[in-house]
């Protein structure tokens, strides 16, 4: 199963996407679920992997910000580099959310439709963030 989460800037969990089947990709996963639409709504922007990169649809405004890849022919600049670096480093304390739900015995062997996963993925959202707040 694949799913997308988003986290504040001290790494708890807010929301959970729904579930997709783990053939998809995340980008794909993002666009499915408006991802970029909703965080305009409510006047957030996302830190996020250079898996990500592409997905905001206004490079006037970026609203989702990931490091910048390097090609084979168009190495990074220093500037792009740092960028780069600056990134990953603030999007790491980010990744503490995982580790909360991976404690969650069930995902290692959930073989569940897409929604039902759904549904189970929000109610241990529910009980991660009542167990993170003791």
């Amino acid at each position: 199963m694949l799913f997308l989460a988003l986290t504040d800037e001290k790494g708890n969990l807010i929301w959970i996407s729904t579930a997709r089947p783990g053939r998809s990709s995340e980008i794909t996963a993002a666009r499915h679920d408006h991802i970029c639409a909703h965080l305009r709504a409510a006047d957030l922007g996302a830190l996020a992997d250079l898996g990500f990169t592409g997905l905001d649809d206004d490079p006037d405004h970026p609203l989702i910000v990931t490091g910048l890849k390097a090609t084979r022919g168009h190495p990074l600049t220093p500037p792009r580099k740092r960028r780069t670096s600056w990134s990953a480093a603030n999007a790491q304390p980010t990744s503490t959310a995982s580790p909360y739900l991976k404690n969650w015995r069930i995902l290692t062997k959930m073989r569940l439709y897409p929604h039902h996963a759904t549904t189970l993925l929000r109610a241990l959202l529910v009980l991660t963030n009542a167990e993170v707040q003791r």
